[in-house]
């Protein structure tokens, strides 16, 4: 019986290719990674719809928040309705391409709404450039 001897090949990982591999997955999880938006720390509790479809505006917004105790958040700044006009003006002076929403809380009565929408209309900013944000819920 012949056995043959001679040099044995050693097996190798072609590394080149694995950091190729690896430098294209991060570029991809980093651009498909959402980063969380810094909002107001206030918690709204949204009325929740079962007829309207979610919204897929992916603008990002200024949020005027209103609390079921009618405390008014400008992003993250607290004003009050006597000032809301002013504080619109001035954010829309150093954003004139703002967009914006408004999330109220379902206990605030609808009165307190329109007396925002009527700010904003003293800011020269148009009803329809801010759109009422209500949470959307499961058909049953």
């Amino acid at each position: 019986m012949k056995f043959i001897t001679g040099k044995r090949v050693q097996p190798t990982v072609p590394i080149i290719s694995l950091i190729d591999i690896l430098a294209i997955l991060l570029i991809f999880f980093i651009a498909t990674t959402t980063f969380k938006r810094k909002e107001a720390l206030v918690n709204v509790a949204l009325p929740k719809s079962t007829e309207m479809a979610s919204s897929a505006d992916k603008l990002t917004r200024v949020t005027l928040a209103v609390t079921k105790d009618e405390e008014i958040m400008l992003g993250e700044q607290s004003v009050t309705l006597e000032n809301l006009a002013q504080a619109l003006r001035e954010l829309k002076a150093r954003q004139p391409d703002l967009k914006m929403q408004l999330k109220v809380d379902k206990g605030v009565e609808l009165g307190m709404v329109v007396k925002i929408w009527d700010e904003a209309r003293k800011a020269k900013i148009e009803i329809s450039d801010i759109p009422l944000r209500i949470l959307t819920g499961k058909k049953k």
